[in-house]
């Protein structure tokens, strides 16, 4: 599939020479609305709700949609960028979204990336979505770091793509990812990936330094310009 439309999104693209030398700090704004000065963080999550929209017609993304009616929450990475020669790096943006007892919580940001070495000449670009099925892969996820294929009591299932898109509905899995690629390399690996907070992204968005916890977990902060990625998710379940 092509993901031509994203063109114009501003994502975070990590290389292996610069992935080490991420950091994600806080920022605090002052009185504005929660919005404001927020246009990065706003692209990821309309990006997002593209995403969704794709997983309903983009075979790659298989029987994504029926699981997420019974995730117990779900990342979503509009745009992961995977390019380089000898040395190759992947990364991006993604927002996490939280199912409570009122419904979907709003997104807390979040940055993906991992480095690898070998011959690897091209580029690709993916869209992914990773389906949080336990409480104990949430709570992985709602940690400083989580580093995938690290924890052995958390199993991660890599489906679309160049990936066998077998029935997945009797997968014992805590995570299950589904990715759409586009582009020379002939899928997205995971293993080794590293999934942070950007809290940055947070404060941006929400107009004050906020935890992930509290936005998705305890819900005390709001943005409209989330309303219609809430929307989308509902939808889908």
């Amino acid at each position: 599939m092509r993901i031509t439309r994203r063109s114009a999104f501003l994502a975070v693209s990590l290389t292996a020479a610069n992935l080490a030398a991420v950091t994600l700090g806080a920022v605090t704004l002052g009185a504005a609305p929660a919005w404001a000065g927020a246009s990065d963080e706003q692209a990821v999550v309309d990006h997002a709700t593209g995403t969704l929209q794709d997983l309903t017609r983009d075979k790659a993304f298989g029987n994504a949609q029926a699981l997420i009616r019974t995730a117990r929450a779900v990342m979503i990475a509009p745009r992961i960028i995977k390019a380089g020669f000898f040395f190759g790096g992947e990364g991006g943006s993604a927002v996490l979204c939280v199912r409570g007892k009122k419904g979907w919580s709003y997104p807390a940001f979040y940055a993906i990336g991992s480095a690898s070495f070998g011959l690897q000449i091209g580029a690709q670009q993916s869209e992914m979505i990773l389906i949080i099925r336990t409480d104990k892969a949430l709570k992985a996820m709602l940690s400083d770091k989580f580093k995938i294929g690290a924890n052995a009591a958390i199993s991660v299932v890599t489906l679309g793509s160049s990936a066998s898109a077998a029935s997945t509905g009797n997968l014992d899995a805590d995570i299950i990812a589904w990715a759409s690629s586009t582009g020379a390399y002939a899928g997205l690996t995971l293993d080794g990936s590293l999934i942070q907070p950007r809290a940055d992204g947070n404060a941006a968005y929400y107009g004050r330094t906020v935890s992930p916890e509290a936005i998705v977990l305890k819900h005390e902060t709001k943005n409209p310009g989330a309303h219609a990625l809430l929307a989308k998710l509902r939808t889908l379940g």
